[in-house]
């Protein structure tokens, strides 16, 4: 039929509901595979593993199977849950420290070309140093245990968000920045509507990389104050099961750590997530 069928609407001015992904359990059908695949791998390994202890008569101050660290994460939860708060404290006292500072010296950067060019190099000194070789001296000279382990988990968080940051200040679109220029906007206008939104993405991925560095940090400064017979979190917990042989504990405290590590991502990838997902090209989800 060539004609439109009298009352309808055209084609153009139908209104139609959005499509949406079928889920299941409320979760998407395309996350299913990524949740279910991981997993699946995971328990099989815990498996093999239970399986391999136990025929083996492996003693469990070599290796202890997944049940006995289970076992021993439950019985010994007040203490090493103890320890756990001490070293996320620190940790999240690093990272917070890492993103203020890091954050103002790169706005600062971005302003003075001068000053980057006197001072980045000092902060890429800092990185590259070994945390390991400096943590004993930080320790020795910082009279206050907590401190201490502070400064040195803040030095390995500290790099990532500082050249980061730096680089998406100064990789705002120049025909933007003339824009701005044109129309006689000052360097605090330029700096707040256009050159922070562009360096938002490349702090966010910063801070996800700091997360993880800032826990590394917090663990090691704890094992050269544990060495020292120091007690603080999670890694004096395993040097002392170590010198006890009380292996099973060990593994529970590796296990605690490896879990926030992985939970410290996931919280800076959902933050990045909400950050961008409305805006930016890396986090909009494309139709086709």
């Amino acid at each position: 039929m060539t004609e439109t069928m009298a009352g309808a609407a055209p084609a153009d001015d139908i209104d139609l509901p959005p499509v949406r992904s079928p889920t299941v359990l409320g979760i998407r059908r395309e996350t299913w595979p990524k949740i279910l695949m991981p997993s699946t791998m995971g328990f099989l390994g815990l498996v093999l593993w239970e399986v391999l202890v136990s025929v083996n008569a492996v003693p469990h101050y070599i290796l202890p199977g997944p049940l006995l660290i289970a076992r021993t994460l439950w019985t010994d939860w007040g203490t090493l849950s103890g320890s756990l708060w001490i070293t996320l404290q620190i940790t999240g006292m690093a990272l917070t420290v890492a993103v203020v500072l890091g954050v103002a010296l790169s706005i600062l950067f971005s302003l003075s070309k001068w000053v980057e060019l006197s001072f980045f190099p000092y902060a890429v000194i800092l990185q590259v140093t070994p945390i390991v070789s400096i943590a004993p001296l930080i320790i020795i000279w910082v009279d206050n245990t907590y401190l201490s382990l502070l400064i040195c988990a803040w030095i390995v968080a500290f790099f990532p968000i500082l050249s980061n940051t730096t680089t998406g200040l100064n990789s705002a679109d120049h025909n933007l920045r003339n824009l701005f220029e044109l129309y006689g906007a000052t360097r605090w206008q330029t700096l707040r509507r256009l050159r922070l939104p562009a360096a938002m993405p490349y702090f966010l991925a910063g801070l996800r990389i700091s997360g993880g560095l800032a826990l590394i940090g917090a663990v090691v400064a704890e094992f050269v104050a544990g060495s020292g017979g120091v007690e603080s979190g999670l890694a004096y917990r395993i040097l002392e099961s170590g010198y006890r042989l009380q292996i099973p504990r060990m593994f529970a405290a590796l296990i605690m750590i490896s879990m926030s590590g992985i939970v410290i991502f996931l919280a800076m990838s959902l933050i990045t997530h909400l950050a961008l997902r409305r805006w930016h090209e890396s986090a909009i989800k494309r139709e086709n």
